[in-house]
């Protein structure tokens, strides 16, 4: 076995900040114990998109693998805590439903669950199958805690995520980042060198003509990929044939009344409007398709349903679906909004810059780079993204609205994976989820259930199972979780309790 110390990484240099960038340093700064020079290279004068305030789950391993305070961390950030999302008006107008993180009550036989809750609905039972799903029990009463670590209680069946102000959080991960030695340098960079023999860059050059060498380059510059795209030209794969919507308009509202644990999305003519309630503001943007409606009537419809009073004016985000063909080229690794942009629809931007730098250091290169680690890292990159994709296309594609964005995308040819999942589920209610994917079961069982894609029939065994009274067990099983929704604090409650930010008011 060679030694291979005399080629480790001598220095990274991080192109550009935001959440992308402070991630990345301060996950980076954490994994080389301080042994690796890391210099991040951002600009006042560039401003950051800044949607990521809805997260799921897997944030929170991110926060904890740096050590990272959950309640400090909230009340740093204006943080609130998030229970799922509710989905208004997606499939027709006038009807809703909830996607709960941590899944639905545990099966109570062999057969699956949602298996004898379709053989009960095709008896005339009603009840949406959200109503065995923990969270959206706590979500619907405004109540929120951590779950138990008891597996056996049913308090324990739900999992959390969070919504915070994104310009916070990368300033928190900045103050993060500088304590275990990232060095922050100021300039706007006018000039990207690569190297003549082998194509790898070797330095970015700024306004001010201080040069910065690196032998590892991590590209969060956001939509303008300036060094994957701008130097390697890596090219660029457009989705909007799948996901149209190419334009967000967005704005801060105050705080009203309600301060509920989920994001709401409320699907509109020609796009769909978020709500993500922090502790100092609500969040709202209206992602819209612009070939079916302009930037003033969009502006229009997102102003006229908010719930509190507008904070300054609206913010216009123009961008384009799809993906990087080459997230990691030569010596560079793009991360964020320069590595692809898949809509907040699910709130995944923010977990594609945390999978993508646990990646990163799972295949961690010395000074030579090697193409193999590139080629599992894109592979693995890629497929993320194209499975993202077909969970969000889903909600576009199985609905029954009449406008003309929706008639477009219910028509529209979807991707094979994609059309194999709703195949399998119409046919016979199953859900075939592969292993690696960010949605799994639960996740795809509650969109296509709220989205309508009934089964067709239910899994034999249900009725072969002749002692199992599911109707009794279900009806348990919706009191269990009312009951337990009942005993916890407001969600209000709980950071008042925790988390109250010192600088902000909720």
């Amino acid at each position: 076995m060679s030694d291979t110390s005399e080629r480790h990484i001598r220095r990274i240099v991080i192109v550009g900040g935001g959440s992308a960038g402070w991630m990345s340093a301060a996950a980076l700064a954490d994994a080389t114990q301080g042994r690796t020079p890391i210099e991040l290279v951002e600009s006042d004068a560039i401003g950051t998109v800044g949607v990521g305030e809805a997260t799921i789950p897997p944030i929170r391993r991110f926060n904890e693998q740096l050590g990272i305070e959950e309640n400090a961390f909230a009340a740093a950030t204006g943080g609130t805590f998030k229970l799922g999302i509710e989905f208004v008006d997606w499939t027709r107008v006038g009807q809703r439903y909830f996607h709960p993180f941590g899944g639905f009550a545990p099966d109570f036989d062999t057969v699956p669950l949602h298996q004898y809750w379709l053989r009960e609905r095709l008896r005339g039972d009603t009840v949406p199958m959200q109503e065995y799903a923990m969270a959206w029990a706590a979500a619907r009463a405004g109540r929120f805690e951590r779950p138990l670590a008891d597996r056996r209680l049913v308090l324990s069946n739900y999992d959390y995520a969070y919504h915070f102000d994104a310009a916070l959080y990368a300033r928190y991960l900045r103050g993060y980042a500088e304590q275990h030695g990232v060095v922050r340098s100021e300039g706007k960079i006018v000039d990207v060198q690569v190297r003549g023999t082998d194509g790898f860059i070797e330095a970015v050059v700024l306004e001010t003509g201080r040069r910065i060498e690196g032998d590892l380059f991590i590209d969060c510059s956001g939509f303008r990929a300036l060094l994957i795209e701008g130097s390697l030209r890596c090219g660029y794969e457009d989705w909007r044939r799948w996901l149209p919507c190419d334009r967000a308009v967005t704005v801060g509202c105050a705080v009203g009344q309600d301060l509920p644990p989920y994001t709401r999305s409320t699907a509109r003519p020609a796009g769909w409007q978020w709500r993500i309630p922090l502790q100092h503001r609500t969040g709202n943007g209206h992602v819209y398709c612009s070939e079916f409606t302009s930037e003033d009537e969009a502006t229009a419809v997102l102003l006229a349903n908010l719930e509190g009073e507008a904070l300054g004016g609206p913010r216009l985000i123009k961008f384009t679906t799809g993906v990087r063909r080459e997230f990691w080229s030569r010596n560079c690794v793009a991360i964020g909004l320069a590595a692809g942009f898949l809509e907040p629809l699910e709130s995944t931007a923010l977990h594609l810059v945390q999978s993508a730098i646990t990646r990163l250091l799972a295949l961690f290169p010395d000074r030579d780079c090697d193409p193999l680690l590139a080629c599992e890292f894109n592979r693995l990159t890629r497929s993320e993204y194209e499975r993202i994709r077909d969970f969000l296309i889903l909600h576009y594609h199985a609905q029954q609205r009449d406008e003309p964005l929706w008639r477009h995308t219910r028509a529209m040819p979807v991707p094979e994976t994609l059309q194999y999942k709703i195949d399998q589920f119409r046919n016979y209610g199953h859900i075939v989820a592969e292993p690696l994917e960010l949605f799994q079961n639960s996740n795809w069982l509650a969109v296509l259930l709220g989205q309508e894609v009934w089964p067709e029939r239910y899994h034999p065994l249900a009725d072969l199972h002749a002692k199992v009274d599911a109707a009794r067990y279900l009806a348990g099983i919706r009191d269990v979780l009312a009951r337990a929704a009942n005993s916890l604090p407001t969600h209000r409650e709980y950071i008042e309790r925790h988390c109250r930010s010192m600088r902000l008011s909720v």
